[in-house]
Parts: structure tokens; sequence; C-alpha cells
């Protein structure tokens, strides 16, 4: 089935500063026809109040990206799983190209570009897109979309679902690398020290890599 309606799924917490300009982007895609749901992990900050004018669906769930990605997947009602994190932008042609991508995959993903006055993210989302291209491996800040119909969901875990689902979808096919950008926040990046976060990532990954379970790896995120 070729996919023409979007689901747009937005997990969120304690996103009140800045999901409202979020959800504004999105309008365009709801006067088309497409859908937009927010699913909310338990703020306590009005996150889903503010969400509820702006969007077609807001869900309230416990707190868990993985978790809540599902929960909107399982009330979505589009031919096509659109995954955006409350602090990335979609290009403004986003869903003519997912529509056209799906055509000929199952899965794919945008290239990222990180809005942020630090060079050195620049370079980092260049490598993100290459490692991208390289691996067949999305994470979650590339706005991962997939036919409705070949969605298995995410695994539950504490970190790292973004990988454990590209891996899994991989097998299926290789996914759709968008050029086009979307553009996410450089903020976490930039409260840690973009050059710690760095490191923190990538010392993740090798863990992860290594068979490290992911709530210990969720811990280490936090520390």
């Amino acid at each position: 089935m070729v996919a023409q309606r979007l689901s747009v799924i937005v997990p969120a917490l304690n996103e009140a500063q800045g999901i409202r300009a979020a959800l504004e982007a999105l309008a365009p895609l709801r006067v088309r026809g497409h859908e937009v749901i927010v699913v909310d992990g338990g703020s306590v900050d009005g996150s889903a109040t503010f969400a509820a004018e702006l969007s077609d669906k807001v869900l309230c769930v416990p707190r868990g990206r993985a978790l809540q990605m599902n929960a909107g997947a399982r009330a979505a009602r589009g031919d096509a799983l659109v995954f955006l994190h409350a602090d990335t932008r979609l290009p403004s042609n986003a869903a003519e190209a997912i529509v056209e991508s799906l055509k000929d995959h199952l899965w794919g993903r945008f290239d990222v570009e990180i809005e942020s006055r630090h060079r050195l993210l620049r370079v980092v989302a260049c490598a993100m897109n290459l490692r991208s291209r390289l691996t067949g491996i999305a994470t979650g800040d590339q706005a991962i979309f997939v036919r409705r119909a070949a969605f298995s969901g995410f695994p539950e875990i504490a970190l790292m679902e973004d990988i454990a689902f590209s891996k899994s979808m991989k097998r299926r096919g290789a996914p759709a690398c968008l050029k086009a950008r979307v553009v996410t926040s450089g903020r976490r990046w930039e409260a840690r020290g973009v050059v710690r976060t760095i490191f923190l990532m990538w010392r993740l990954r090798l863990l992860y890599f290594f068979g490290v379970r992911p709530d210990a790896l969720a811990r280490l995120y936090k520390s």
C-alpha cells in the first residue's frame, strides 16, 4: 500500500518552553490532512495542555521515549508513521519526500542539521549523516519514518531504542536516506558541554556495541 496520510508522533517530556513552536511548525501538515499526535510522558510543566489545541491527539502515558512512541503508533491512523523529537523541525517538503521514498522503502530518515553557534556541531551533524548512510542505522534526531504496516514497535528499553529499531528494520530492507535536512536543537550538547557530550555519546555507543545493558547506559547518560 502506498503511503498517503502521515501520522507525526511527537514524544514529549517537560517541553512547555518549546512545544507550541514545534506544533505550530507542523500546522501546515495538519491543514493538508496529515495527523499530529503528542505523547506526553508525565510532564509537570503543562506540556500536555499546551499541546492540546495544536495537535489531533494528546496521549498521557508513563515516561519512556520508546513506550511513548509505541503508544502514539497504536493510536495513529496514517499510512506512515513519522517519529519527531519535540526540538526538531521537519523540512518544508517533508511530506512529499516521505511519501515518495516509501514507494520503494519500508522505512527511512532525514539528514540532520544541528542548530547551534558552535562550529564543532556542524562537524558532528556531517558525521552523523555520513555514518548513517554507511551503516544503515538512524538516530531519533533524524526523524525516523516507516510504513505503518511494517512497524513492529520500538524495543521498550531505557536508551538506544532508535539503534535497536534500525538494526531490526535494516534486516528487512535498507533505509531511505533523504538528503533534505531536519533541524534539531543543539541544547543538549551545549548544556553538558559540546566536547564532553560528543565523547559521552561515542562511549555509550561503544558500550552498547559490546553488550552493556540499556538501563546501565541510561544511568551513565544521566550522571
